[in-house]
């Protein structure tokens, strides 16, 4: 099958592509919408490069393009100044022109590097995602957001910079391992919690990944479609975007409290969420019993409800939050399950409740 949806932002709409096989098609897709480029420079890691690169890069070929490819070590470590100062680089020594592209073959921390590297080189080329994780294709793909991380946190410097095209080919999620694939559908589940509380009992219902691969095109439909929705209100993360990021806060303290090592962003962040509904709870925001329905899910998936975290990193992950201003923060809470909103609220409150 296949669907597409389309980010209608003015002068920098792209489709989302769910298409099972698509990576054969790759190169026509990509064609389709760079008509002018000449080189493409694919981007991937040590994880997906050995599985999917040789099958992306012969089909680019076959639609005209000269490839390039650079493989990167796959992990967070990764996503930070010295490699994107690599691929800047590796971009001008492949002889990169302001006509060409970049296209991310890989997971999350892929498509954040080398997005911002297309973003920055050259002052901006076009960048194609094509994502291989769970994560990836519901979230870290869709909305034109690039990063890399600093020593101080997660993020930090990066860019808004819209893909041409995102180009999700469910077939690959058969080669990830049963915690990866976990790993991803924390974003999964927070699409239920904060917008949809019919696809949080649809989840309810499937409680496994051989149920969830059952029907993971609809899984993946509704997931990019509620974060284009929100993308396409707020591309800028100053409104309704930010109900994007329940969990999030919270889940960059525990990825902090692990050295970026002891837990992965979908584990810090299903722990976020639990974290984040039991204060939304406390402050009187969030109904009774919400947190336990939550995590009783995350469960399933074998994801941690809670993770162990010292005054130090909760102090510098919302010192850090992006959603801040001044002394106040927007904690992201839920008013009821399948309904977020921005909760102004000091940073020493927040603290003292933690």
């Amino acid at each position: 099958m296949m669907e597409t949806l389309c980010v209608d932002l003015p002068g920098r709409a792209y489709d989302i592509r769910i298409e099972n096989k698509s990576l054969d098609r790759a190169g026509a897709l990509c064609r389709d919408v760079l008509p002018r480029a000449e080189r493409i420079i694919l981007v991937t890691d040590s994880n997906a490069g050995p599985l999917y690169a040789p099958r992306v890069q012969k089909s680019l070929e076959a639609s005209g393009f000269a490839v390039d490819v650079i493989e990167l070590p796959a992990g967070e470590q990764t996503k930070c100044a010295e490699y994107l100062s690599r691929l800047w680089e590796r971009f001008m020594d492949c002889g990169l022109t302001r006509s060409d592209a970049v296209v991310s073959l890989g997971g999350g921390v892929i498509g954040d590097l080398a997005g911002f590297a297309a973003a920055t080189a050259l002052r901006g080329v076009d960048f194609i995602q094509i994502p291989t994780t769970l994560l990836a294709q519901v979230d870290a793909s869709v909305g034109g957001k690039v990063a890399i991380d600093l020593k101080a946190g997660k993020n930090l410097a990066g860019a808004f910079w819209q893909p041409k095209l995102v180009l999700i080919d469910p077939e690959v999620l058969s080669t990830l391992s049963d915690s990866d694939f976990s790993d991803g559908m924390a974003e999964v589940i927070k699409y239920g919690c904060i917008r949809d509380e019919s696809f949080f009992a649809f989840l309810e219902s499937r409680p496994s990944r051989a149920e969830i691969m059952e029907e993971i095109e609809h899984v993946l439909f509704t997931c990019c479609d509620i974060k284009r929705q929100v993308v396409m209100e707020d591309e800028r993360d100053t409104g309704i975007r930010m109900i994007l990021n329940f969990g999030h806060t919270l889940g960059h303290a525990y990825e902090l409290a692990g050295n970026y090592e002891t837990w992965t962003h979908g584990q810090a962040v299903a722990a976020g969420m639990v974290k984040a509904a039991r204060l939304g709870t406390t402050l009187g925001v969030t109904p009774a019993g919400t947190a336990e329905r939550i995590a009783a899910l995350l469960q399933k998936f074998s994801l941690p409800t809670e993770i162990s975290c010292g005054k130090e990193q909760y102090e510098a992950a919302i010192g850090l939050d992006k959603k801040g201003t001044g002394d106040r923060i927007s904690l992201i809470l839920l008013d009821q399950l399948g309904h977020a909103v921005a909760w102004k609220i000091t940073k020493s409150e927040v603290l003292s409740l933690l």
